[in-house]
C-alpha cells in the first residue's frame, strides 16, 4: 500500500523560499555563533594552553567526528519512523548546549576532549531530522537555493563567532581568564537557539512505523547507495579543519590572526552558499558535487606548498567555497535521490562519512608529524580517486529521480 500523501504547506514564501528555512536558519545561526566562538580557538587552546600534542588533537577531532556521526542514522530512522522532525531536532540542539557547560567546569586535556566529543553527539542527533525538514518544505526547483540559504545563515553565526572571540582576546588578552569569559559568553546564544527552535511549528513527515533500521536500508534508492560509496572514499581525504588552522600558525599567523582567518573562511562560505545553490538548481546537483571535489583537490595541493601568509589567506577563501558546496549541495543531492526516507538517507550519509573521518584525522595527524605537506598531498590523491569513482559509478544527472 503506498504511503499517504501529506499536503504541501501553503505558507507564503519569503525571499523565494519557505519561511521555515529562515526560522531553522536563525536557530543554526545562534548555535554556530556559540560553537564557533569556541572552535576558532580550540585547536590552539588545546595544544598551546592545555599542553596536548598535535597527534592527540587528531585523535580528539577524529573521535569528535565519529561521535557526530554515531547517532545520525538512528536519529534519521527514528524521525522517518515516527514522522516527527521537531522533537529530535530540539533534543540534538539541547544536548549540544548542555555539553558546553563542561568548559565552565574543566580546562584539562581530558575535560576539553570530553566536551569536544559530547558536544558533537548533539550535532549528530539533530542533523538528519532537520535536513529532512528542510527538504520537505523546499520545492525541487529551488531546493539547492533553500539549502544554500540555510547554510549561509548557519555560517553567518560562524563569521560572527570568531569575531567575538577575536574582540575578547584583543580586549582582555590571551590569558586563561579570557578563555573562561569566552566560554561563558558562548553559552548564551546556545541557550537562545533552543528557545527559538521551541517556538517553531513542527512539520511532521510521513511515518513508517513498521520498518526496522535494516528494512529501511533495503528501501533506499540504488543511486543513493552508489553515492554513499563515493562519499565514503572522499571522506578519507577530509581531515579535521584544525589542521588548516595549525598550518596557518606554522607560516606565522598569531592566535588572534588565526581567528580572523577562520572568520574569513566563514564569510566566503556565507557569500558562496546561496549563489552555488542557485547554480546547482540550474546546472544540476551532480555537477556541483564534481566541482566540490575539484576545488578540494586544488586546495589541498595549495596548502601542501603554501609558504607565505597571502597564499594561506587565499586558500581559506577557496575552502569556504568548497564548504558551501559540500555541506549544502550534497544534502540537496541526497534529497533528490531519496524521496520518502530522507532523514534515514541523510543520517546514513552522515554516519558513514563520520566513521571515515576518524581514520582520516588519525592519518593526517601521523603524516603531520612526518611532514605537514604529506597530509595534504595524501588528501589530494584521495580527492582525485573520489572524482574518478563518481563518474565510474554513473552518478550524473541521470541518477536523479525525475519525480523528486
Amino acid at each position: 500500500m503506498p504511503d499517504p500523501v501529506i499536503p504541501r504547506d501553503a505558507s507564503k514564501p519569503k525571499f523565494g523560499i519557505h519561511p521555515d528555512v529562515l526560522k531553522l536558519g536563525s536557530v543554526s545561526f545562534l548555535t554556530d555563533l556559540s560553537s564557533e566562538m569556541i572552535f576558532s580557538v580550540f585547536a590552539v587552546f588545546f595544544t598551546a594552553v592545555a599542553g596536548a600534542s598535535a597527534a592527540l588533537l587528531g585523535v580528539v577531532e577524529g573521535l569528535a567526528d565519529l561521535s557526530a556521526s554515531s547517532l545520525n542514522y538512528l536519529a534519521g530512522w527514528l524521525s522517518d519512523r515516527s514522522g516527527r522532525r521537531k522533537a529530535f531536532t530540539l533534543a540534538g540542539y539541547g544536548f549540544s548546549t548542555l555539553a558546553k557547560v563542561i568548559l565552565l567546569l574543566s580546562s584539562t586535556v581530558a575535560g576539553l576532549g570530553a566536551f569536544r566529543v559530547i558536544e558533537r553527539l548533539g550535532k549528530g542527533f539533530r542533523g538528519p531530522p532537520r535536513d529532512a525538514w528542510l527538504a520537505s518544505v523546499a520545492d525541487k526547483s529551488s531546493r539547492g537555493y533553500a539549502f544554500g540559504v540555510h547554510k549561509a545563515l548557519d555560517k553567518s553565526g560562524a563569521v560572527l563567532g570568531p569575531l567575538v572571540a577575536y574582540g575578547l582576546l584583543s580586549w582582555l588578552g590571551e590569558g586563561m581568564s579570557t578563555y573562561r569569559v569566552l566560554f561563558v559568553v558562548a553559552l548564551v546564544p546556545a541557550v537562545l537557539a533552543v528557545v527559538v527552535l521551541g517556538l517553531v511549528e513542527d512539520k511532521p513527515g510521513v511515518p513508517h512505523q513498521r520498518e526496522s533500521m535494516f528494512e529501511t536500508w533495503h528501501t533506499l534508492s540504488p543511486a543513493f547507495k552508489r553515492y554513499l560509496i563515493v562519499a565514503a572514499l572522499f571522506s578519507l581525504a577530509y581531515f579535521s579543519f584544525s589542521f588548516l588552522l595549525l598550518r596557518a600558525h606554522s607560516v606565522g599567523f598569531s592566535v588572534k590572526d588565526i581567528v580572523l582567518l577562520y572568520a574569513l573562511f566563514n564569510i566566503a562560505c556565507v557569500v558562496a552558499a546561496p549563489l552555488i545553490g542557485r547554480l546547482g538548481d540550474r546546472l544540476g546537483r551532480p555537477r556541483m558535487i564534481v566541482l566540490g571535489y575539484l576545488i578540494y583537490l586544488l586546495m589541498c595541493l595549495g596548502f601542501a606548498f603554501a609558504s607565505t601568509q597571502w597564499q594561506v589567506v587565499v586558500l581559506f577563501v577557496v575552502f569556504g567555497v568548497f564548504y558551501a558546496i559540500d555541506e549544502a549541495q550534497s544534502k540537496a543531492f541526497i534529497a533528490d535521490l531519496e524521496l520518502e526516507r530522507r532523514g534515514s538517507a541523510v543520517g546514513l550519509y552522515n554516519f558513514v562519512t563520520g566513521v571515515v573521518y576518524l581514520p582520516a584525522s588519525l592519518i593526517a595527524g601521523a603524516l603531520w608529524l612526518l611532514h605537514p605537506a604529506g597530509a595534504f598531498l595524501f588528501a589530494a590523491s584521495l580527492s582525485l580517486a573520489a572524482l574518478v569513482a563518481f563518474f565510474r559509478l554513473r552518478l550524473g544527472d541521470g541518477a536523479v529521480r525525475q519525480d523528486a
